[in-house]
Formats: structure tokens, C-alpha cells, sequence
């Protein structure tokens, strides 16, 4: 094959099969012509990785001319220095040793120019590392062109910042040729920005643009009432729930990786969960999972978990890279590729501090708690960039019971109350490894513990916080005293609707059972102020408030009350009187007859 040939065949193949990747996050490229000045080159940029800029590095020098068939030809190629050259050629020997290459495949001893771009050319196709998405346009972290891109990174680069969406043309002292592009650093973290893999290109001849396509990685976090065994096996999963206080629910982050993953020799991983003051982690209930179309596979090692504290309200699951101790990150864990989802499953559950409805000073409503992703941001150094934030919510309600006098509707202390639901009763106090509003077992139902009665306070109020969305049953174990009536049970249901992105409570609603519907002793409201008609009458919309998530329902009891009987010594009198005379007449007429008979006996 005659020189020429050897040379179109490294400019076609290297620029426009092998050559031309993008990195960070970001979709096969393609080589097009466009519109630019003579031999320039624009890495046009998309929508959400913002001011990027490269670096140039300048490999072969070459005189460059557009071909017939829309590519590009090479001739009289050279080295773009005397130092890139030895860099270049350790660089290959290196590669070619770490893949078995047989001695007549390898590069000849003191290679040329064109023997060194010929190699370049007949290996860049060999890339074995990542997905099918990322063989012959990615470049992989064992493919010859990743080794190249190596070598060369400390040397001084033709030009260190070209602006993304900017076309850039060589200066004459360096001219047309092969070059290399690699991103610069990218000095916030905090933004979503990823780096590029490398960037060969042949420069010269017409323009050319390559295109930037940005998938950054993302991290989403949800929520499932419950505490599964096999969460993984669940498909209800949400943005926002409620709960009971002290009810473990599970909690799902789903992190994506790079889609130039496999262009990294290492990959730092990190979730970084913060949890409300209202939320308390589950010890020793997370568990890792790398996901491939569907199928969870755990992931035991390779990472640390930093769990909340005292002081600390978050959750941390690190691939931390620490190249002391040789480790890369996510690239030590076995079967993750660019389409890999890492899952992470714990559980947490609402505690005492937990806020109710959307009260939340931060705006954050329903003990809203979040997640962000940090990670390895460009495969030239080791910044890393900060995904959006996701967060879900938990939200709990309060249930004021309000105990009153149904003739005067005053306060009423000393009513003794019980509340259940599914069967469990509603906690009053702290202890016995539960808390004040969670639902507890209770074995005897007719010798009722004391952590489950609620006994209302001076001015009739019991308050009940940490209720979930349920039918709940009220009963009245005990009136205030003796004069009083015990008040029926009843029955009532909470429903709730909800807002997303943020979270927030949309309307809450009280249903009342058959069985406290239009009864005069309960009021789901605050009253209206009309004592002595001996009915409880609420107000509208009083039985619930959005913003501080309180449910209000009064109970009132009737009093037994012995009305005086005026008068009631007299009549006794009267009555004691005329028995007398009348014992005396009868006395005195039996006396008479008895005389009379014996009188005519005589």
C-alpha cells in the first residue's frame, strides 16, 4: 500500500471512526461540515453544561485537504514536537504489552511518524471496555487513543481555552494536523457542567463541528409506606406519603452514571441524604444495589456508609477514589456500564420532632427530606460535579380532642379517652421503645395499659399528635365524674391529598361514620358559641387546617342534675298531721262501738 493511502486511511479512520468521542455524559458525536473560517474546529455545546472550555494538544503536524467523498486527507505528517513523540511511543509500547500484542503486530523500534499513526490507526478500533454504546466512538479507558490522550496531558497545550460553541482555527505556527481536546477543569462543583472524554480530531480543510449531547447523571429519591422485606419487588413508590409517628417506611435513591462511563479510569460515587429533624434512620437497614434492564444485583462492597447522628442529619453512601490505597471508586464494583442505575434502600421513620401538615419554616413541607448526587466529573482530572437535588416527603397530622359540657360547652377535665385503629391502639407517652402518637399492640383490651389513655387537661384539651391517614375510633373510657354521662364511641376517617415537586399538603378531609354523623355530643369543628341549646354545633370549614395539618373534634357529656322540690317540708308535715287524727278517730271509734255492744249485753 503505497504512503498516501497509508496516510487517507489514518485521517478517515482515526478522525472520523475512532477519533472523534465525547465524554462527561454525552451521546456518540459525528463529524459534519458547517459553516466557520478555513480549517477551524467548533465544539458546539447544549443546554445544560454551561460555559465549557478545552484545552488543545497538538499531536502530528500535516497538511490537511478536503477528500471527494466528505472526509478529510493527511499528507507529510510530523510530530507536533520533540517531547510528544517519546511520550507518544512509551505511551503504545505500554498499551500494546497490557494487551499481548504479537511482535509483529507491535510497533517498530524507532517508528516513524506514519508508522505511529498507522498504529494508531489499525488499534483505535479495539476497544473492549463499557457498552456496545461506547465501542468505536467512546474512548475507553484500555483503548490505544485513551493511552495517547494520557501521555500527553502535561505537556503545554497550542491553547487553553477555547469556548464551547466557538469556532477555533490553529495558530500558523502549529497549523493543521491531529489534535487532541480535553476539558478544562470545571471549578464549580455545585453545577450540573461534566467534562468531555477525549476529543481527536483532524483539524484543516473545511470547517467542522462536533456536537455536544448532555445527559448528566441524575439522582431521584421516593418513597413506599411501608418497611417490605424485598422492597425491590414494590411498584407503588411516590414522592410524598403520611405516616404514623414511629411507622418505619422505606426510602429509594436511584443515582445514574456517566454515559461515557467506561472512558474513567475511576469514578467517584457519592449520595449524600439529608433527613429532617422529624425523620430518625433505621440502623442497619441499607442495602446497595447496581441495576442492569430490571435485574438487582447487591452490592456488599466498595463503598462506606456514614449513617446520621446526634449532630448530623445525613446519610452518606460513598465510592470514594483514593488512588494511595488504589481505589477507583464505582470502577471497583464488577457489572456497572454507563446504563447501570445504583439503588440505595433504607428505611427511616417520623419521630416526636416531626412537623405536621406543611408546617415547615424552609418551605420544605411534610418532614421533606432530600438527596444529591456528587460524582466524577471529567475523565482528564478529578473534579466532580453535583447533581439536581431530589427530595420527597412524610407528612403526619394532629388531632386536638376538645372535652366540653354539652349544656354550658365549657372545658371539661379528667374525661379519660382510648383511639384505635387497624385494630392498634394510639400511644399517649413515650416509653417501651415507642413514642407518644405511634400504634401499639395491647393484649388485654379490658386491662388497658396507661400508655394509651388520654385524659383531657383543665380546659378539656387532649392533643394527639402523629396520626396517618385511616379511620380512627374514639371511645370515652371514663367521664369526668360521677354526674356525668360516658359518651358513646365513634368513628371517623382522614384523607389527604397532595402537591409535588415540592411536596406540600393539599386538602385534608374528615369523614364522619355512620355512627357519629348528626349527633348532638360530637362536633367535628370548633363550636359556634351557642350555649344552653344541649347540641354541639361546629363551624364550617373548622374540622381541619391545611398549613398546621390539626384535625379538631369536640365531644361533649350531659349532666344528671336533681332539681329541688319546693316545698317538700310542709306537705311531710300535713301528711303526719292528718295521720294522727285520723289513727286517733279510728282508735276512738272502735272505743265507742266495743262500750255500745257491751252496754246492750247488759
Amino acid at each position: 500500500m503505497s504512503m498516501s493511502k497509508n496516510i487517507a486511511r489514518l485521517a478517515v479512520t482515526a478522525g472520523l471512526t475512532a477519533a472523534l468521542s465525547f465524554g462527561g455524559v454525552m451521546a456518540p458525536v459525528t463529524m459534519a461540515f458547517a459553516e466557520g473560517g478555513t480549517g477551524s474546529i467548533t465544539i458546539s455545546q447544549v443546554e445544560g453544561n454551561e460555559n465549557t472550555t478545552f484545552k488543545a494538544y497538538q499531536i502530528f503536524k500535516a497538511t490537511v485537504t478536503d477528500s471527494k467523498n466528505g472526509g478529510k486527507t493527511a499528507q507529510n505528517i510530523t510530530w507536533a514536537s520533540d517531547t510528544v513523540d517519546t511520550k507518544v511511543i512509551n505511551a503504545i509500547n505500554s498499551w500494546e504489552n497490557d494487551h499481548n500484542l504479537k511482535a509483529e503486530d507491535k510497533l517498530p523500534n524507532k517508528p516513524t511518524p506514519q508508522e505511529v499513526a498507522d498504529f494508531i490507526t489499525a488499534h483505535a478500533g479495539d476497544c473492549t471496555a463499557g457498552s456496545e454504546s461506547t465501542k468505536g466512538t467512546r474512548i475507553a479507558t484500555d483503548n490505544i487513543l485513551y493511552a495517547v490522550a494520557n501521555a500527553i496531558r502535561d505537556e503545554a497545550p497550542v491553547n487553553s481555552d477555547i469556548v464551547a460553541g466557538t469556532a477555533w482555527t490553529p495558530e500558523t505556527s502549529n497549523g493543521s494536523g491531529y489534535y487532541l481536546f480535553v476539558t478544562n477543569a470545571l471549578s464549580d462543583s455545585s453545577k450540573k457542567d461534566t467534562g468531555t472524554s477525549p476529543i481527536f480530531a483532524v483539524v484543516g480543510g473545511s470547517a467542522v463541528t462536533v456536537t455536544e449531547k448532555t445527559s448528566i447523571p441524575t439522582v431521584g429519591k421516593q418513597v413506599l409506606a411501608s418497611a417490605p422485606d424485598d422492597p425491590k419487588s414494590e411498584t407503588d413508590w411516590a414522592g410524598v406519603i403520611d405516616s404514623q409517628i414511629g411507622q418505619e417506611v422505606t426510602y429509594k435513591l436511584t443515582g445514574s452514571v456517566a454515559d461515557n462511563y467506561a472512558t474513567y479510569d475511576s469514578y467517584a460515587y457519592k449520595f449524600t441524604d439529608t433527613l429532617s429533624d422529624g425523620l430518625d434512620y433505621v440502623a442497619g437497614s441499607l442495602k446497595v444495589y447496581a441495576v442492569n434492564k430490571g435485574a438487582y444485583t447487591l452490592i456488599e462492597h466498595g463503598y462506606e456508609v456514614t449513617p446520621p447522628n446526634e449532630s448530623s442529619r445525613v446519610l452518606t453512601v460513598n465510592f470514594a477514589v483514593d488512588k494511595d490505597n488504589n481505589k477507583k471508586g464505582l470502577k471497583d464494583v464488577q457489572g456497572v456500564d454507563a446504563d447501570t442505575q445504583i439503588v440505595v434502600f433504607y428505611r427511616a421513620k417520623l419521630n416526636k420532632n416531626a412537623v405536621t401538615g406543611n408546617g415547615d419554616s424552609e418551605g420544605k413541607k411534610g418532614n421533606y427530606n432530600t438527596v444529591k448526587l456528587e460524582y466524577s466529573n471529567n475523565p482528564s482530572t478529578e473534579g466532580t460535579g453535583t447533581s439536581v437535588e431530589s427530595g420527597a416527603g412524610d407528612f403526619t397530622f394532629k388531632l386536638n380532642l376538645n372535652k366540653v359540657d354539652q349544656g354550658t360547652e365549657k372545658g371539661l377535665k379528667g374525661a379519660v379517652f382510648t383511639i384505635k385503629s387497624n385494630n392498634k391502639y394510639v400511644a399517649s407517652e413515650d416509653g417501651n421503645g415507642f413514642v407518644a402518637g405511634q400504634l401499639v399492640d395491647v393484649t388485654d383490651n379490658n386491662d388497658l395499659p396507661e400508655h394509651v389513655k388520654f385524659t383531657s387537661t383543665d380546659d378539656g384539651k387532649i392533643a394527639v399528635k402523629g396520626l396517618d391517614a385511616g379511620t380512627y375510633t374514639v371511645t370515652e373510657i371514663k367521664a369526668p365524674n360521677d354526674k356525668y354521662t360516658v359518651a358513646k364511641p365513634f368513628t371517623f376517617t382522614i384523607t389527604a391529598t397532595y402537591k409535588n415537586n415540592p411536596t406540600e399538603l393539599d386538602e385534608i378531609t374528615i369523614a364522619p361514620s355512620e355512627n357519629a354523623d348528626h349527633r348532638s355530643d360530637v362536633a367535628f369543628g370548633a363550636l359556634d358559641n351557642t350555649p344552653g341549646d344541649n347540641e354541639l354545633t361546629a363551624k364550617n370549614d373548622t374540622a381541619a387546617n391545611v398549613e398546621t395539618g390539626e384535625i379538631n373534634i369536640t365531644v361533649g357529656n350531659t349532666k344528671s342534675v336533681g332539681l329541688p322540690l319546693t316545698g317538700l317540708n310542709g306537705v311531710t308535715f300535713t301528711w303526719i298531721a292528718g295521720g294522727a287524727v285520723l289513727c286517733i278517730g279510728v282508735a276512738h271509734l272502735i272505743r265507742s262501738r266495743k262500750q255500745a255492744e257491751e252496754s246492750e249485753q247488759e
